[in-house]
């Protein structure tokens, strides 16, 4: 009796523990991806622009943490902007996100098409952009005050990300790497993005200045560990 006892005690730890799984709590990696400019200049130029990132999990599906921007915002030409305006800014950027994904709330299993999925997620935040605006055209012969604006400037920014994850796990069956693409809609909450201030009497549009970036990137997961309530894999 004593061994049918522990052994149907060993099969429900067994059911149990399949039903979870372990993760690493932080997780840090980098990547390059192209920006759009959406400014009140017609021409919506790409430039380059590279990013780093650290995240805290509080599950494998729900994160916060910072990530920072460096490239090129690019847009309007001098010869078809109807005013003849361009500019180049060599931005940098920092941000605080969260990001919910899918498998936080779907069920999935092994092999089917929500567990290829489960890494969708949606995430917004808040965060500054430090605007570096070079190659810009102040004035033409036709006008007679220049363009406002500043070369240098800084501006709040409200980040939108839509992206997904794919796990990759280590000898230990814990996931390790990540490997990441995402689209992010920045919300700017400013004129200095072109380095034209289009809100004066002349230029007044009402419309804020938006850039997006698209990106691929790893990250590798390390830290303490945390307790999932089903398996990941």
């Amino acid at each position: 009796m004593k061994t049918i006892i522990t052994g149907c005690l060993s099969l429900l730890f067994f059911i149990s523990a399949k039903s979870q799984s372990n993760f690493y709590k932080i997780s840090a990696g980098g990547g390059f991806g192209l920006t759009q400019s959406f400014t009140d200049l017609r021409k919506h130029d790409f430039g380059l622009a590279g990013y780093g990132v650290i995240d805290y999990y509080f599950s494998p599906f729900i994160s916060a943490g910072l990530e920072g921007q460096m490239g090129e915002i690019n847009g309007g030409d001098v010869k078809t902007d109807p005013a003849g305006r361009q500019f180049i800014n060599s931005y940098k950027a920092i941000n605080f996100n969260t990001k919910f994904a899918l498998g936080a709330i779907m069920d999935y299993s092994a092999g089917s098409f929500v567990s290829k999925i489960k890494g969708l997620y949606l995430g917004a935040g808040l965060g500054l952009v430090m605007n570096s605006v070079s190659n810009v055209r102040r004035a033409t012969p036709e006008q007679e005050k220049p363009f406002p604006g500043k070369n240098q400037s800084n501006d709040m920014v409200v980040p939108i990300n839509l992206g997904i994850n794919f796990y990759f796990a280590d000898k230990s069956g814990y996931t390790r790497y990540i490997l990441n693409f995402n689209y992010q809609s920045n919300l700017t909450l400013g004129e200095g993005l072109d380095g034209y201030d289009n809100s004066s009497i002349k230029f007044k549009t009402g419309s804020p200045d938006i850039y997006t970036y698209f990106s691929a990137g790893l990250r590798y997961q390390f830290g303490s560990i945390g307790l999932n309530n089903k398996t990941f894999f």
